[in-house]
C-alpha cells in the first residue's frame, strides 16, 4: 500500500481547536482560522475545546490596578505582533473563564451559525470594548442581537448542568496535550517546530496543579492513525502544511470574497481579516467602523445597530 493510500479519508478527519473566549493569542489568530475553517469546510469536522484560560482556582490578585495595567501591556505587545484590535482601556483583568465558556459552549445548541457568532461576541467584549464578559450575566449581555439567537434559550442552556459537564471535559482535555508541544520535547510524529522568532512558541503551559495544558491556540489534526498538532500563532502557510501531510486535498481555498459578501458572511471584520479575506474597494456602503487602540472593527450596518460597542 503506496502512502498516499493510507492517508486517512476527508470523512475521518477531525480539526480540534483548543481555545479560550478571553485569550488574547486566539483573538489575534482570528484571521487565520477563519480562512482555514473556509478552506476545510465539508472536509473536516471542526470542534472547539475550551481550554479555561483563567481557571477558578487563580489567585486573585493583590493589586488589581497593578495586574490590570501590566495585562493591558501585554495584550497590547501580542495586538501590535498579530494586528488585532485591542480595547482603548482594559477595564480588568478577566475574572475567570468559565461564564464566557458556559455561553459559548451553549450557543452551540442553536446552532454553528449563532455559536460563531456569539463567540466572536465573547472575545470582542475584552478586545474591542474592554469589559471581559467575565460573569453569565455580562456574557449573555453582551450577545444580545446576535442574529438568529434565542436569548431565553441560551441563558437557560447555560445553566443546564449538562453544559458544565461539557466545558468541565473541555478543560480536562486540553490538559491531556500530546507530547510534541511539552517543554524539553523535541518536534516528533505529528509536532511542528516553533516559527523563527515568533513570541509565541506553542510550547504547553504548566498548571498550578502541576501538569501541562496547550498554549493557546492549538489545532491538533486527528485521522484515523495519524495527527498533526500546529501550536501557538501561526500563519496560514503553516496550517495548510499540516493539512496536506495529513490529507492532501483537505484545503481548498476559497477566492476571496468581495468586502461586502464578506461582512454578510461575517458580520464584524478586523482590519488582518478584510485583507486576508477580501479583495476590492474598501470600505463597502454597509460597513460600520469602530475605533480601538490598535486599527479598527468593521461591522455590518445591521451588526451595528445591535452591537454594544456602538449601541
Amino acid at each position: 500500500m503506496t502512502g498516499d493510500q493510507r492517508r486517512p479519508q476527508a470523512s475521518s478527519v477531525e480539526v480540534v481547536e483548543y481555545t479560550d473566549p478571553m485569550c488574547p493569542w486566539a483573538w489575534g489568530s482570528e484571521p487565520v482560522f477563519r480562512k482555514v475553517r473556509a478552506a476545510s469546510a465539508g472536509r473536516v469536522r471542526w470542534r472547539r475545546v475550551y481550554a479555561i484560560l483563567f481557571d477558578h482556582d487563580d489567585d486573585p490578585p493583590p493589586d488589581p490596578a497593578a495586574e490590570t495595567a501590566w495585562y493591558a501591556r501585554y495584550v497590547e505587545e501580542i495586538s501590535a505582533h498579530s494586528r488585532a484590535p485591542r480595547a482603548s482601556r482594559l477595564s480588568r483583568v478577566p475574572a475567570g473563564s468559565w461564564p464566557s465558556s458556559l455561553v459559548a459552549r451553549a450557543a452551540d445548541r442553536q446552532g454553528e451559525e449563532v455559536a460563531e457568532r456569539v463567540l466572536r461576541r465573547l472575545r470582542e467584549s475584552v478586545f474591542v470594548l474592554g469589559e471581559p464578559a467575565d460573569t453569565v450575566e455580562a456574557a449573555l449581555s453582551v450577545v444580545r442581537g446576535v442574529p438568529g439567537l434565542d436569548p431565553r434559550r441560551l441563558a437557560a442552556d447555560a445553566a443546564l448542568g449538562a453544559v458544565l459537564e461539557q466545558v468541565r471535559a473541555d478543560r480536562a482535555e486540553a490538559r491531556r496535550p500530546v507530547a510534541e508541544v511539552l517543554p524539553a520535547r523535541s518536534s516528533r510524529r505529528g509536532g511542528r517546530n516553533p516559527p523563527s522568532g515568533s513570541p509565541h512558541s506553542g510550547t504547553a503551559r504548566e498548571t498550578p496543579e502541576g501538569g501541562y495544558r496547550y498554549a493557546l491556540p492549538t489545532l491538533l489534526l486527528r485521522g484515523a492513525e495519524e495527527y498533526r498538532v500546529v501550536p501557538g500563532w501561526r500563519p496560514f502557510e503553516e496550517y495548510a502544511a499540516a493539512f496536506d501531510e495529513l490529507g492532501p486535498g483537505l484545503l481548498a481555498v476559497p477566492p476571496p470574497l468581495s468586502p461586502a459578501d464578506a461582512l454578510e458572511r461575517y458580520r464584524s471584520l478586523t482590519e488582518p481579516e478584510r485583507l486576508l479575506l477580501t479583495e476590492g474597494r474598501w470600505p463597502p456602503a454597509s460597513a460600520v467602523r469602530v475605533d480601538t487602540g490598535n486599527g479598527s472593527l468593521w461591522l455590518h450596518s445591521e451588526e451595528a445597530a445591535v452591537h454594544p460597542a456602538v449601541r
